[in-house]
């Protein structure tokens, strides 16, 4: 069969990548129907696909009964959920929706359970033997005759890099750790940072890595960026995934290449990230992978077979629409 029909969940702004998978059918001569779930009527990705839903919040019960009911009516293969509050929520019902036919794209409840919150990605890290920041006491550092500022502050479950906040004085750490909602403090890690794209297929293997340097961030989303051939990031990602119990997809690592040469992670999201458009530009094609591995095909993948140092400018583009389809 040739149809292959993909569900979006909390679609937003990922225009770019609602797109790829679009090429992605083209490119493998299959026709299928796009389709996003979305709370808000004016989000812009939907209006690239071919057909809007309008879903409860994630947090109502009727969230993954609608889910079920869009993917019924549909005839949908693949689901792809696209921000981290969902993975949780939808993990645990992946053999549901595997009875009517459709392939979800979520790691196991474990990981979506230990990148939920840092303070568990950090034990992880930890017994993984990863080098990560330190998650320290702030009681200590506020009662210490020599504290060591400056530290980073950022909440535990945040995202979209909310409420990260670097702690230059105590009177700093004082009012932060009152202003921001469940924080944690760590130790500051200088250096370059990078996002990884990793692809794990659905027996667990790694198949391919992508680190993307982050030349220049906006409100928490890359914004300019460049693909980096480095092995030695390429192994530590790649060790990362296959210590992560359960994964699969698109894993999002972030970590620091310290003036050192160390490698040091501070976050994982099992999704695609913000800024994954540049890893498929440069030939990482998660989104036709994906799909011949859902079709039960094996893809010819390498490792790092993608286009070193290509760079990615990014600038905003508009969606225009009547206004009766977004009121």
């Amino acid at each position: 069969m040739n149809d292959f029909n993909i569900l979006f969940t909390s679609a937003g702004r990922r225009v770019s990548l609602v797109r790829s998978f679009r090429d992605a059918l083209q490119t493998l001569g299959l026709s299928g129907t796009l389709v996003t779930a979305d709370l808000q009527k004016n989000a812009p990705a939907p209006f690239v696909a071919d057909i809007r839903e309008l879903v409860p919040r994630v947090t109502d019960p009727a969230y993954v009964p609608t889910l079920l009911d869009i993917c019924r009516r549909h005839c949908i293969h693949l689901l792809v959920p696209l921000i981290d509050t969902e993975l949780h929520l939808l993990a645990p019902h992946r053999k549901m929706f595997a009875e009517i036919g459709v392939t979800l794209l979520v790691s196991s409840e474990e990981v979506n359970h230990l990148t939920l919150d840092k303070r568990s990605t950090y034990e992880f890290f930890r017994k993984a033997g990863i080098p990560t920041p330190v998650v320290l006491d702030p009681t200590a550092i506020l009662t210490s005759e020599s504290p060591s500022y400056p530290y980073l502050l950022k909440p535990a479950q945040g995202s979209c890099s909310v409420g990260v906040t670097k702690i230059n004085n105590e009177g700093e750490l004082r009012f932060f750790l009152n202003y921001v909602a469940d924080p944690i403090v760590q130790q500051l890690i200088r250096g370059e940072e990078y996002t990884l794209d990793i692809l794990v297929d659905f027996i667990g293997k790694v198949r391919c890595v992508v680190p993307r340097l982050r030349i220049e961030t906006r409100a928490g989303e890359v914004s300019k960026g460049m693909t980096v051939n480095n092995p030695a990031i390429i192994a530590a990602g790649k060790k990362v995934a296959e210590a992560l119990p359960g994964a699969l997809g698109c894993i999002t690592a972030q970590c620091f290449l310290t003036p050192e040469g160390e490698i040091v992670f501070i976050e994982i999201n099992p999704r695609f990230g913000g800024g994954f458009p540049l890893a498929c530009a440069a030939g990482a094609d998660f989104p036709k992978w994906i799909i011949q591995m859902v079709r039960g095909e094996d893809p010819d993948i390498g490792l790092d077979g993608w286009q070193d140092g290509l760079v990615m400018l990014r600038y905003d583009e508009a969606v225009f629409v009547q206004k009766e389809l977004v009121q």
